[in-house]
């Protein structure tokens, strides 16, 4: 006996509605996509069959018709409220204090769940069937977009059966939230645009909310939106008690909302729920920049009222800003290990993510092109997987009308005059033109080693070519792991020269800090410069953060060294070489040196005898004085030996300049 039209459309439709429930809510389909497309086939048919049978909470019924005349203005029931920010433990404190002052000697109950970045939106139900949705617009009126809600898969047509929740069956139930889209289906969207040629998108929650305002619901339904709610509204305000009832009717109902939140007794537990999801936000499936935070009990909320457009029972705990916008001071280039030209933007340093930046890679010179970034622009920073600062856009309204487009070879030529560079025809970046990535580690490595450096005994050229040729170091930090085994492998050692060089590098794995970042080969940063910069700054990290300007602070730094110890330390490639370096245990040691020639400065001119120029440095530094390579007026010592020109000894006498024998330097040493 075949089933009536009605029946089978009904179950039908029942059993669709479960299959999507499961699918796009849970995330647990119960059937492939092959059965459901299949049903969906049948309904379809017989909703063809039987136009007179279709219910508006049909899965046919998702995409409607374009709309001509735009989005139609409808207030709301009651206003969707926005909530004042808090940035840290005091001022939630003080959130909670004011609200002690209005409602004196009540213990309160604190909810709290994750902030969505996305578009608010109110879902009208009535009788249980899905008739209206609304934007927040300016809080008293919205614009209608039910047509284009009505495509989002994980929006319930018709609200699910449940016996706790059985009576927002009747009448009007209006569910609150954000039109969202997931990280992982904007990735896809962008990887799509880039396979097409198009240009990408953004961010998520743009894209959300401009996809939603689109006039024709076609153009919505095939963008993978999702709605996830996180309030309950009923005419009859006692009929939900507190924000943890209304998340469990939510669930009830059929609609996906968070599973973050919480309900607490005190601050403590709320500041604690704070920095537990300040570490944890970066693992959810979309983004957020922080924490709702409300009285728990609904009448408390309501008791305590409104202030113009916020709650006085709600806070909304922000994290560090992960996107900032700065002005390009300028753009320098680094050339890297491989022989690699990478543009870093320099910039006023700004905080993105919790830490203050000053430079960000731009990649090359179609990256700068293609985002048409120039020395004097307003930009936008953001931070890349929350670690590497990133260029996003550029604000063009505020560009400076003697702004000009980046030149990148010219300023190749202007930067490295003494270089020529190339770009291959099938690479996007410009390299030292004969240079080859082994070459280059090769020198590199070579100076990393040598005795101005970490001083690595027995690590001299022709070692240093026989470990990159054997292909054991990629990198500076690779020597650290190479084991005497792998030495033993080559034809140039033998039991002692492996098991002594092994145990040189070892030796060198808590290097005097200064030794260290002159060994890295930083453009421009000599022996004393290393020196110089180390004592400004105490620490590796201090220097890796400082400022342009800081670096100009410090004597005998000016605008072109500090360019390009600020490039080095913005390089992607040299940072996760530092990063290598600490994971390997090498933990340059920083101590400022102090002796009877502190603050005194010396140039040693001719030929000494009882010691060579680098021996005499040393020795000068290691009692806390500065070995210059020149003369200046801020010399304080010339040490005069053998075979001197008259020219130095004229330029000492201009200014003012003691000079001393080495028999003197050696008494003061």
């Amino acid at each position: 006996m075949s089933t009536p039209p009605n029946q089978r459309l009904k179950e039908l439709r029942e059993l669709l509605n479960t299959y999507s429930y499961q699918y796009h809510v849970l995330d647990e389909p119960t059937v492939s996509d092959a059965v459901y497309d299949g049903l969906m086939r049948e309904l379809k048919g017989l909703e063809a069959d039987h136009p007179d049978l279709i219910t508006p909470d049909s899965p046919t019924q998702r995409v409607g018709n374009e709309l001509l005349g735009g989005f139609k203005k409808v207030r709301h029931s009651s206003r969707m409220l926005s909530l004042n920010d808090v940035f840290d433990r005091s001022e939630v404190q003080a959130w909670v204090e004011r609200m002690n002052k209005l409602l004196p000697g009540q213990k309160h109950e604190f909810f709290a769940d994750i902030k969505m970045d996305g578009l608010a939106c109110a879902l009208i139900y009535e009788d249980g069937l899905f008739v209206q949705a609304i934007t927040r617009g300016d809080s008293f009126i919205g614009e209608d977009i039910t047509s284009n809600v009505r495509t989002i898969k994980n929006v319930p047509l018709r609200l699910r059966e449940n016996k706790t929740f059985h009576g927002f069956l009747q009448g009007r139930t209006e569910i609150r939230g954000e039109i969202i889209m997931l990280k992982r289906d904007f990735e896809k969207l962008n990887e799509q645009q880039k396979a097409a040629g198009k240009p990408t998108y953004a961010n998520p929650r743009n894209l959300a909310a401009g996809t939603v305002r689109q006039l024709d619901p076609k153009l919505v339904a095939a963008r993978p939106l999702r709605f996830r709610a996180y309030d309950l509204l009923r005419d009859d305000p006692t009929e939900v008690a507190t924000h943890i009832m209304a998340y469990e009717a939510i669930s009830a109902l059929g609609l996906s909302r968070n599973q973050q939140e919480s309900v607490f007794t005190s601050v403590h537990d709320v500041m604690h729920f704070v920095d537990e999801w300040d570490e944890k936000r970066h693992s959810l499936p979309f983004n957020t920049d922080g924490l709702v935070i409300k009285l728990n009990n609904r009448a408390e909320y309501a008791q305590l009222g409104v202030v113009g457009k916020q709650p006085r029972g709600a806070v909304a705990y922000k994290y560090a800003a992960e996107q900032a916008t700065t002005i390009v001071k300028d753009i320098v280039i680094s050339i890297g290990r491989t022989g690699a030209a990478t543009p870093v933007a320099v910039f006023d340093p700004v905080v993105v993510a919790g830490t203050t930046v000053q430079h960000a890679s731009l990649h090359n010179a179609d990256e700068i092109e293609r985002k048409d970034v120039r020395i004097g622009d307003t930009v936008v920073i953001f931070k890349a997987g929350d670690i590497i600062p990133q260029v996003e856009s550029v604000v063009t309204e505020l560009r400076p009308k003697n702004a000009k487009p980046f030149d990148f070879a010219h300023e190749l030529q202007r930067q490295y005059p003494e270089l020529e560079f190339v770009r291959p025809a099938d690479e996007v970046v410009y390299r030292v033109k004969g240079a080859t990535g082994p070459l280059l580690l090769k020198k590199a490595l070579e100076h990393f080693a040598s005795r101005g450096a970490l001083d690595i005994d027995t690590l001299g050229e022709k070692n240093v070519v026989a470990l990159v040729d054997a292909d054991l170091a990629h990198d500076l930090a690779d020597i650290y792991v190479i084991t005497k085994q792998d030495l033993l492998k080559l034809d140039r050692f033998a039991d002692i020269s492996a098991q002594k060089l092994v145990d040189a590098i070892a030796a060198k794995k808590r290097p005097p800090l200064e030794r260290f970042v002159y060994g890295l080969g930083i453009r421009h940063v000599g022996v004393q410069t290393a020196i110089d910069i180390v004592n400004a700054f105490g620490s590796l990290d201090g220097l890796v953060h400082a400022t342009i300007d800081q670096l100009k602070a410090v004597d005998g730094v000016g605008e072109v060294v500090a360019e390009s110890i600020a490039a080095w330390f913005a390089d992607e490639d040299n940072l996760a070489l530092l990063d290598k370096f600490k994971e390997l245990g090498v933990e340059p040691q920083y101590e400022r040196k102090t002796g009877k020639l502190n603050g005194k400065s010396f140039v040693v001119t001719g030929t000494l005898e009882s010691m060579g120029r680098d021996l005499a440095a040393e020795k000068i530094r290691a009692q806390g004085g500065t070995f210059q390579s020149s003369l200046g007026k801020d010399t304080d010592y010339l040490v005069v030996g053998s075979n001197v020109g008259a020219s130095k000894l004229a330029k000492a006498a201009k200014y003012n300049t003691i000079q001393i024998t080495e028999q003197q330097l050696l008494e003061m040493l």
